[in-house]
């Protein structure tokens, strides 16, 4: 049996590294500072300042900013609808939950609509009416609410102040390093990621690999607004940032529309051109050495010091001759497309990396990453948290239970906070275990230890390493970080710092009963108004593609090319943590599918010839397109005689005189490309996959 645990090595003081005591020491020291400085104040609840300074605990200068001016409008926001709604409701107590349930649904309903801080504001303005409402449902006195209301927002800003104190002092790493080494680790893994998408296997694992490069380059606009709130130099630069952001997602299209053309290129006949290394050739005069020359392709693109000239000797053996087959003339022009777009974003981030405070560029414009809002899970989370509230309150109202207002804050925090959870039960179940463990900790430390101490400097003393402990054991088990994080945040409010402070058993034992039955009632809600299945949540998402897609084909369509390509990959992000693979699966082949088709419309409209034959045929095309999809989905048959269609709208350009008419079979070849993948699509209304 192994005894390393056991080791001095292995204690968490001992294996801490100095960023993870930078972070733990600046915390603790925040949260202590806090509840001094809120006992100087001689606020009645001390601990709530506490809680503050350990919710915006971010490590980064960015998070810390971006998450207090949240947390600061959502705390004046909330305050001010409890004194309104609470104010004129006192004397009935009906009145006075209806109104409060009323307000926390419409702020739980506006988390899923929004995104970032004002996101947060919104969360922070439910439950903290909740938290100043609740407990005054049985007083008469509006003048007690005023102290209550002005209070939690004293706290709050207390410990918002505090958290940014020592964030100045004892400062991170800067969110600027962060992002352009997020940046340059992307840049290269869109490589490592094109080399394993350019084969002709199709798995879960490419799947998989796919939605993660996705989902990482989503996560870098969070990253990008955590440095735009650190420092000016790249509130400067954000336009550059938004662009870099989009050509990694063009790339990431570009690389899928490659492997598109690679599975739908026509198998080389044996004895003419022998297939290499699993790689399939495209049509009688494809080059041989296809893979060989691609993957040096890669390893150059790789290079530091990659340069156009280079590129270009590399993929000359791929260029078509003058009779090349159309499909040959679409693989070389994409391929060309993917090396511009990394070379010009390999010398955007040289650039930035080397810019000064003031250095301006100059960069096409680029809006900021498009986002989906499914108003129907919004809705249903309002209704739910509603609900939820409601019973609790009735119950309390109906059995004069003291504890109530506990219940119905916890509660309120559990619908606020976990409606938009990936995992709402999972999150529920780990905080039911924060607050039991929580329960038997503090009463230990209040009646064992608080008791004993008459001044605050004692009390610190044996707080300030208990936090710190915990910040670093948070750092170092991740798995528990989840777990780690509630006990600091909830640990001041369970063992209930007051001013002056209270030992009460009855009222001790009851109010932590009360909040674990809150959460357990928020859990019932939870199982009995569920969010809606991954399955059903899919076929929204692709609804909502399909019918932003029939936008794209209208002449003046809502959103730009980059704004739908953005937007579509929001729709595939959003199922990424699901367990329903099906519903995964379909979800990315749609999107893929409908952002391919996009990408070829855009082609074809920004497509001029001087010959009329050829423009009627580009607008067959995008009439073909307005025929076979739309909102409810695709038709077999039209899908099926529309393929037929365009490929024989391909070999009529192949064999047309002018080279235009190539080029435009090579465009309408890749809508041919994308719109196969349709031939197994799911029934309507279902996600079953058909087997003819």
């Amino acid at each position: 049996m192994k005894l390393q645990a056991l080791t001095w090595r292995s204690l968490p003081w001992i294996k801490a590294s100095r960023p993870q005591w930078r972070y733990a020491l600046r915390n603790g020291i925040a949260m202590c500072l806090a509840l001094s400085v809120a006992y100087w104040l001689n606020l009645d609840e001390p601990y709530w300042a506490m809680t503050s300074a350990a919710v915006v605990s971010f490590p980064t200068v960015g998070g810390v900013i971006s998450k207090s001016f949240g947390r600061i409008a959502g705390s004046l926001l909330g305050a001010c609808a409890a004194l309104l709604l609470a104010g004129h409701t006192l004397n009935d107590p009906w009145l006075f939950l209806f109104s409060i349930s009323a307000w926390i649904a419409l702020c739980t309903w506006a988390c899923a609509m929004f995104t970032n801080n004002v996101a947060y504001a919104f969360q922070l303005a439910g439950y903290t009416c909740a938290i100043i409402a609740f407990p005054v449902i049985n007083i008469t006195d509006a003048n007690e609410l005023w102290t209550i209301a002005q209070s939690r927002v004293c706290e709050v800003i207390v410990g918002i102040l505090c958290g940014g104190l020592m964030m100045m002092i004892l400062p991170s790493t800067s969110d600027g390093t962060t992002l352009l080494s997020a940046l340059k680790n992307m840049h290269a893994r869109l490589l490592e990621h094109a080399s394993l998408l350019w084969v002709p296997e199709t798995t879960d694992a490419i799947r998989a690999a796919h939605e993660s490069v996705i989902g990482q380059i989503l996560t870098m606009n969070l990253l990008r607004i955590q440095a735009f709130w650190s420092h000016y130099r790249f509130r400067r630069q954000n336009p550059l940032l938004n662009y870099l952001l989009h050509q990694q997602l063009r790339m990431t299209s570009v690389i899928s529309s490659l492997r598109r053309m690679l599975l739908n290129w026509p198998p080389t006949p044996p004895r003419a051109f022998p297939a290499r290394r699993g790689w399939l050739l495209p049509g009688p005069a494809a080059p041989a050495r296809t893979r060989e020359i691609l993957e040096s392709l890669l390893s150059e693109l790789a290079l530091s010091n990659a340069d156009a000239y280079s590129v270009a000797r590399i993929i000359a053996p791929l260029a078509p001759p003058a009779d090349a087959d159309y499909r040959h003339i679409a693989f070389w022009k994409r391929l060309r497309y993917f090396c511009r777009l990394y070379l010009e974003s390999s010398r955007w981030l040289k650039r930035i990396e080397n810019a000064t405070a003031i250095t301006e560029f100059n960069v096409p414009s680029a809006p900021a990453l498009a986002r989906h809002t499914d108003q129907a899970e919004a809705l249903w989370n309002g209704v739910r948290a509603f609900c939820a509230l409601v019973m609790v309150g009735a119950w309390g109202i109906s059995t004069q239970w003291q504890a109530c207002a506990a219940a119905l804050t916890l509660a309120a925090i559990c619908c606020v906070l976990y409606s938009v959870s990936p995992s709402p039960f999972k999150s529920l179940t780990l905080l039911m275990r924060t607050l039991i463990l929580l329960s038997l900790f503090s009463f230990v430390v209040k009646f064992g230890l608080m008791v004993q101490i008459t001044d605050l400097w004692q009390f610190l003393l044996f707080l300030f390493p208990l936090l710190t402990t915990m910040q670093l054991l948070k750092q170092q088990m991740p798995k528990l970080a989840g777990l780690w994080g509630q006990l600091i945040v909830f640990m001041g409010s369970f063992i209930s710092v007051t001013n002056p402070p209270v030992y009460d058993y009855a009222s001790f034992l009851n109010d932590n009963l009360g909040k674990i039955i809150g959460v357990g009632l928020a859990w019932l809600a939870f199982a009995i108004i569920s969010p809606g299945s991954d399955a059903r949540k899919s076929r929204r998402h692709i609804r909502a593609l399909r019918r932003h897609f029939v936008d794209q084909l209208s002449r003046r369509p809502q959103h730009s090319e980059h704004e739908f390509e953005s937007l579509v990959y929001h729709h595939i992000s959003q199922l990424s943590n699901s367990q329903d693979a099906l519903a995964r699966r379909w979800l990315l082949r749609w999107g893929v599918v409908l952002l391919n088709c996009s990408h070829v419309v855009w082609q074809l409209r920004d497509w001029e010839t001087r010959s009329d034959p050829l423009s009627q045929v580009r607008d067959l095309c995008i009439s073909l397109l307005r025929d076979v999809m739309s909102e409810r989905g695709v038709q077999q048959r039209p899908l099926a005689s529309t393929l037929q269609e365009l490929q024989r709208i391909c070999d009529a350009l192949n064999r047309h005189h002018q080279p235009a008419a190539r080029e435009l079979a090579a465009v309408i070849w890749r809508l041919w490309c994308a719109l196969s993948q349709l031939e197994q699509a799911p029934i309507a209304g279902t996600l079953t996959e058909r087997t003819t």
